[in-house]
């Protein structure tokens, strides 16, 4: 069986391929995993962390909060992008809005970990880390293979408490050190990074053979060109010339292009001449 929810332009990285279905997507994930399909349950994931936060309808003044504090709107649950649709807003400003819920600010790195897990236990982490710099939340840049091991005592007890019996890949996401969405798929734009050994040793830990955590992986930088850029041959040859993989997303809200660079200065240069932007810290 293939690998499911992959779009058409990443098939490649997707070899070899499981004997079972393997979900890429969020909207696959959430199908094949009925056990352990609660993770995606954002208000949930906040709740079992400790944060002050509940459905929008309840108002956090109610909890605490005072009315100009700052706090994040988003939806319980969002296959379609996690990260769609989540804003900052005053306590006092939260709408009843169906389906959706508030929490408390988080401040601090945002850092998504993918990890490799055999019945309930990390086994493997690879980190990645978001510019500082965001549009819509979201960061402009990742640096993939970063070095965050505080944060891997708290993932791997979270895995242990709610994945108990799974196997196969998951993806945390910290802001600060706590989460803000958990999925049952890997980061697949990060995939590029994580070296030869990684997709079999996920296939063989999904189809139940015998499993050999990969190496450290070799790392990079994935870039957004967020906004409308209209892309030129002379783009794409000038990417070619620097070493850099320049692909148009047609796929995600408000994103043009995502550069692909093992070196961060030619990935920027680049994004300086896409965008007319200076590069973000």
């Amino acid at each position: 069986m293939p690998f499911v929810g992959v779009l058409p332009e990443r098939r490649h990285i997707f070899r070899p391929e499981p004997r079972r279905e393997v979900a890429v997507s969020d909207a696959a994930a959430w199908r094949l995993n009925p056990g352990h399909r609660y993770v995606y349950d954002k208000l949930r994931l906040a709740l079992d962390a400790g944060l002050t936060a509940a459905p929008c309808g309840v108002a956090p003044t109610d909890l605490g909060l005072d009315a100009a504090d700052t706090v994040f709107v988003k939806p319980v649950i969002n296959l379609a992008g996690m990260g769609l649709d989540a804003r900052a807003l005053p306590a006092g400003e939260v709408p009843a809005e169906p389906g959706s819920f508030w929490c408390q600010r988080l401040e601090g790195a945002h850092t998504s970990t993918d990890c490799l897990v055999e019945n309930g236990e990390v086994r493997w982490f690879a980190h990645t880390r978001g510019s500082d710099e965001k549009d819509a939340a979201r960061p402009i840049y990742w640096e993939v293979g970063a070095a965050v091991p505080e944060v891997e005592p708290w993932i791997a007890d979270w895995v242990r408490r709610n994945l108990a019996g799974y196997s196969g890949i998951c993806n945390i996401e910290l802001i600060g050190g706590r989460p803000i969405e958990a999925h049952l798929r890997g980061s697949n734009g990060f995939f590029d990074f994580y070296g030869p050994a990684f997709i079999p040793a996920w296939v063989a830990l999904a189809d139940g053979e015998s499993f050999t955590p990969p190496p450290p992986i070799p790392g990079g930088y994935i870039i957004s060109v967020f906004g409308k850029v209209e892309l030129t041959d002379a783009d794409f040859r000038a990417a070619e010339e620097a070493g850099v993989d320049l692909k148009a997303d047609p796929s995600t809200p408000g994103r043009s292009a995502i550069l692909r660079t093992a070196d961060r200065d030619a990935g920027f240069a680049l994004y300086r001449r896409l965008t007319g932007r200076p590069a973000p810290e």
